[in-house]
């Protein structure tokens, strides 16, 4: 079938179908082609800011925040007898 085809004549076959049938879609694709590099640049650059020295605690006076868990994780367990409906009524 593309026997007789080489691969440039290939590219500018697929690029015309392109153009006649997603013509109407090209410029909302570039537009989200363009914010996600955006967006991606600017995660770079984020990242780039956080790993430079200089920027830890201690610039600015605070230390490093310590989390804890308050409850022990105990508040979520359910409790001996307890019924808890799911919302079917195959538990009867």
């Amino acid at each position: 079938m593309f026997a007789g085809l080489q691969g440039w004549q290939l590219v500018i076959i697929i690029a015309l179908v392109l153009l006649l049938f997603a013509a109407p879609k090209l410029p909302a694709m570039a537009r989200n082609l363009g914010q996600s590099m955006r967006i991606f640049k600017s995660e770079v650059k984020q990242m780039k800011d956080d790993d430079s020295p200089g920027k830890g605690a201690g610039q600015d006076g605070s230390a490093p925040v310590e989390g804890r868990i308050v409850n022990g994780g105990q508040a979520d367990a359910p409790r001996t007898g307890d019924r808890r409906t799911t919302g079917s009524d195959d538990q009867k």
